[in-house]
């Protein structure tokens, strides 16, 4: 298959890229320094030609409904575009587990996106996947300030980057499937824990402090409904594995 990956240098996309090579299909990503910008539209259509199926891992910094919603749906929507031209059969998007329950800032832009993908003419297959091990990382960074590193209290169930993305490969290859099953990683775990504990893992020095973040977002994540149903498809790799792959890296 010649596959293309919208976000293909981002914390999943990088996967998706990996793991189809991998897999023995042809790969072109999406960057803009390849001359393709999927919010102007510019180099989409042509990038798209001979295109079997595109998955969709492109990502915003913006964390308002407005500015989210904006930039999810004008890429889906450009894209969708594109794939129409080109005769592209298949439409793989990357959501988030919980945007329907949690529909505010960040997570109100994933459900547009979502509902963009469903109302266009590109069969297509949406993936709902739970936080990832490396939003811990993220959280990190974002909330250390002069030694001291906030940890937000959330219940999450986490995956790794590396399993979503062949989780979406396997569904770009399998072929259309609407809403497929959420993919959460093996255990339950708390990000303000996983945030401590990466801490530690990286020598970090200064308290590290749990924190309820505040807005309706957070509020909903709190109350868990970001976590996957019983029947969610899951992982293999833990917090903890991934905790001692990403030490092991750093201190190598």
């Amino acid at each position: 298959m010649r596959i293309a990956v919208a976000g293909g240098t981002g914390t999943v996309g990088r996967h998706v890229v990996d793991v189809a090579r991998e897999r023995g299909h042809e790969v072109v990503v999406l960057t803009r320094s390849q001359g393709v910008d999927l919010v102007a539209g510019t180099g989409v259509a042509a990038a798209l030609e001979g295109v079997d199926a595109v998955i969709d891992t492109a990502n915003a910094n913006a964390t308002g409904a407005e500015a989210a919603t904006r930039f999810f749906t004008t890429v889906t929507r450009t894209l969708l575009a594109a794939e129409q031209t080109a005769g592209v059969g298949h439409h793989v998007a990357l959501s988030i587990v919980g945007v329907d329950r949690a529909p505010y800032g960040y997570y109100a832009g994933k459900l547009a996106q979502e509902e963009a993908v469903a109302a266009g003419a590109v069969p297509f297959t949406i993936l709902r996947a739970t936080q990832f091990h490396e939003f811990a990382e993220q959280m990190l960074g974002m909330l250390s300030f002069a030694g001291l590193h906030l940890a937000p209290r959330i219940p999450s169930q986490p995956v790794a980057a590396r399993e979503v993305g062949e989780r979406l490969v396997l569904l770009a290859e399998q072929g259309p499937a609407g809403r497929s099953v959420d993919f959460a990683g093996p255990q339950r775990e708390d990000i303000g824990d996983m945030v401590r504990r990466l801490a530690r893992a990286r020598g970090l020095r200064g308290p590290v402090v749990p924190i309820s973040l505040p807005g309706k977002q957070f509020a909903a994540m709190r109350r868990g409904e970001a976590l996957p149903g019983p029947d969610a498809v899951l992982a293999t790799q833990s917090f903890e594995a991934w905790l001692a792959e990403h030490a092991a890296r750093v201190t190598a």
